[in-house]
């Protein structure tokens, strides 16, 4: 068995599969499961076609080259400097989201063990732990990301299994499909398939096999698809439309992801299950946080060109890799949503600014 493609595939699904599963069902609630799976299917094909685009502009670099490298050597200093505006938002509102909500999961799960600490205290916790992993690089990454994904992805299965029982028609016919253009239903749903930010790093972990790359973003990508259509099934075929809980409730909550299990253990009332939603909830925050941390840090130091190597280099990319969003987080502490409103808002001008590098390095020959 190939393991460092088995790797490649679980850091794609690691990046893809995050705090965006989590807010799916949620965010897009009111399309009703039929509505969502639509969206769902039509975002995956965009994406994935544009993540094959960004594999082959990057190619035309060299290794460990970033964004930054592309967008300054095809579109110029006025698109380099707004590529940097933009990916920052992007991975910053990424991370924010993450640490937000592992911040609210951690502190949910310490709560109910005991354990009294404030949620600007889980946040920092979960930043500090998961960070130093990431301080250690792409290999310490890859091996935990690893053990990670193979507990989240069976606790998934199991998950699913054990809530299919529960499933009402009604609730999984609710919903209306005009609200398929609603804006945070269409960014929540792309950035769940955003994968563009960890391609670079890992056409540096592959060297020169660019056809295992290849095969590790495809099959990285349409896993999640699978795990979003079922995941989604299960939540909207338990989890009521309106009422409390319900999905428009938990909508408008400051606390998300503790809501949503909150509201699958009320309704259950399954201890598996409660354990189960824990589990893999934290677990996903995780994986992700992990992924798009070495992502950003790979990007400062690509376009500080500061190399992440002894200590006053790694000060400079790991300070200005975690201190912001954990500080942003620390005054703003119930900004999952938003930060991911405004990463798939990123999104979408990030893949303007890759397809405008595959015309402008086709005319300049590449």
């Amino acid at each position: 068995m190939n393991f460092k493609l088995l790797g490649g595939i679980l850091l794609v699904v690691g990046t893809t599969i995050g705090a965006g599963m989590l807010a799916l069902p949620v965010a897009t609630a009111q399309l009703g499961f039929w509505g969502s799976t639509v969206l769902l299917v039509s975002c995956w094909a965009v994406m994935t076609t544009c993540a094959f685009l960004f594999i082959e502009v990057n190619l035309w670099f060299p290794a460990h080259s970033n964004l930054v490298s592309m967008a300054g050597a095809t579109l110029g200093k006025a698109g380099q400097a707004v590529t940097w505006v933009v990916y920052l938002v992007l991975l910053y509102s990424i991370i924010c989201a993450y640490i937000a909500g592992g911040g609210d999961l951690f502190h949910y799960i310490l709560t109910t063990h005991g354990v009294n600490i404030s949620q600007g205290a889980s946040s920092i916790l979960f930043t500090a732990l998961f960070g130093f992993i990431v301080y250690r690089g792409i290999r310490s990454v890859d091996y935990v990301n690893r053990g990670l994904m193979f507990g989240k992805l069976g606790a998934l299965f199991l998950l699913i299994c054990l809530i299919i029982p529960f499933i009402t028609p009604t609730n999984l016919n609710s919903g209306e499909f005009s609200h398929i253009i609603a804006p945070s239903s269409l960014t929540i749903t792309a950035v769940s398939f955003a994968c563009l930010m960890i391609i670079p790093s890992l056409r540096s972990y592959f060297g020169n096999d660019i056809k295992t790359l290849r095969k590790a973003v495809f099959i990285g990508s349409l896993i999640p698809l699978c795990c979003y259509i079922s995941w989604d099934m299960v939540i909207m075929g338990v989890v009521p439309l309106d009422g409390v809980p319900g999905l428009r409730a938990i909508l408008s909550s400051s606390n998300t992801n503790s809501d949503l299990v909150f509201a699958l253990t009320s309704i259950l009332q399954t201890s598996s299950i409660t354990f189960l939603a824990k589990f893999f909830t934290s677990i996903c925050m995780a994986t992700s946080f992990l992924s798009v941390s070495l992502s950003l840090s790979d990007f400062l130091a690509d376009g500080l060109k500061v190399k992440k190597q002894g200590i006053s280099g790694n000060i400079i990319i790991f300070g200005a890799t975690f201190l912001p969003p954990a500080t942003l987080v620390i005054f703003y502490p119930h900004i999952f949503l938003l930060g991911l409103q405004y990463a798939g808002i990123s999104v979408f001008i990030s893949l303007i600014f890759a397809c405008e590098n595959i015309f402008s390095g086709n005319a300049l020959g590449k």
